[in-house]
């Protein structure tokens, strides 16, 4: 069992006066950042604030705080250090390696996408067919929403040289079988990139185990900094040309930030590391069990809520209606405009949102028409019983 009231004890936002009373379910768009974030960012731009890795104290200590950052997340997540990356954004992570696979990639080869996937694992992939390559898209089925790997056997064959796939959708929510479908591509020869920013802050994974070349997620949204975090394997990683200064090519770490990184969020992101340590410790158990406990506190409070808005007749769960199946990102088609109903929440003391969410694949393929969107309740482990109580009376008002 978490501690909700350790837990919500390292996150500033809950003794905000500004905050009282506001429950949050938009944590898919971004999440509220732990004290050891803050921290650690606050000091980087009070102390440390200097061109990091020269030999004076204040350099020396800043390089050694990012290095941390990288040495911690690799820890947590089963990879080497040096397969851990950052960049500004999972958007333009995903530009990057896709402009890196431009050139590694030959015309006539393939590579497969989904319609599940937010846009950012989506678009920079599809332009890829400027340059001769074939797209072929693993569609989902239009009822569920589910991927079938079943499907994806059949986009298999020997020109086949990367899958591209989500952990979870941000608006469908199931939880995919990123082991089983690691190994299908990889017996077909390809390489894999999974988008993992809606399952990361749900429980970080170990990468190592799942098995994919490429892993990316969104710090912002796992309770850090603005930063997007990759995981690329060194097979891949070396193969791939490098996108960086020409100086960086031999450094894993570096071939895949084309400019300079924001020293004090890399820096800061060793806070994500301190506050899932501090779990652990608080707790217990280890990274793995802390990711349990996560994703068992969640599904708790979720399983309520789906049958609840399940058993209504006015609207569409998008996804599935077991909560051990998916992330706490609940997509409510209301079959009339969502963001109308977010703002009619927004006195309720529930802030969430309504809109497309950059999902106007996956909402399309199920039939949700795009100038409606959807109403996204998402919630995360900090997230108390109280809170869902606020979330359900305040639906029962409002739809």
């Amino acid at each position: 069992m978490l501690d909700i009231d350790f837990i919500r004890s390292q996150f500033p936002a809950f003794r905000q006066d500004v905050l009282q009373g506001q429950a949050f379910f938009e944590n898919a768009g971004g999440s509220y950042t732990c004290q050891p974030v803050i921290n650690r960012l606050t000091r980087f731009y009070t102390q440390r604030k200097v061109q990091p890795y020269a030999p004076y104290e204040a350099s020396r200590l800043g390089g050694e705080e990012m290095d941390e950052a990288r040495a911690g997340l690799a820890r947590l997540m089963g990879v080497a250090e040096n397969e851990v990356s950052f960049g500004p954004s999972t958007t333009q992570n995903t530009y990057v390696l896709a402009q890196a696979f431009r050139k590694f990639l030959e015309p006539g080869e393939a590579i497969v996408v989904t319609n599940q996937d937010h846009e950012a694992n989506s678009g920079p992939w599809r332009r890829l067919a400027e340059d001769g390559v074939e797209v072929r898209e693993w569609q989902v089925d239009p009822e569920t929403g589910s991927l079938n790997p079943d499907d994806l056997t059949g986009l298999l064959d020997e020109k086949v040289r990367l899958v591209c796939f989500p952990h979870c959708s941000n608006v469908v929510g199931e939880i995919n079988p990123v082991v089983e479908i690691t190994a299908l591509a990889h017996m077909a020869g390809a390489f894999v990139c999974v988008d993992g920013v809606s399952y990361a802050p749900h429980g970080l994974p170990n990468v190592g185990a799942l098995g994919p070349d490429i892993y990316l997620f969104s710090a912002y949204k796992t309770y850090g900094p603005h930063q997007g975090i990759m995981v690329i394997r060194k097979d891949l990683g070396d193969a791939l040309p490098n996108q960086g200064h020409h100086f960086n090519g031999a450094y894993l770490e570096k071939r895949f930030t084309p400019a300079g990184p924001d020293h004090a969020q890399v820096a800061a992101c060793a806070g994500m590391v301190d506050y899932f340590d501090g779990l652990a410790a608080h707790h217990g158990t280890d990274m793995q069990g802390v990711a349990r406990a996560m994703r068992a506190a969640e599904t708790a409070l979720l399983q309520p809520l789906l049958d609840k808005l399940n058993g209504r007749n006015d609207l569409r769960v998008l996804g599935p209606k077991d909560a051990a199946r998916r992330a706490p990102t609940v997509a409510l088609d209301l079959r009339r405009p969502a963001a109308p109903v977010a703002a009619a929440l927004a006195p309720h003391g529930i802030m969430a949102g309504g809109g497309d969410f950059y999902a106007g694949r996956p909402l399309s393929a199920l039939g949700v028409k795009p100038e409606h969107g959807v109403l996204r309740l998402s919630f995360v482990h900090y997230t108390s019983e109280a809170e869902m109580t606020q979330l359900m009376t305040a639906l029962d008002a409002v739809l």
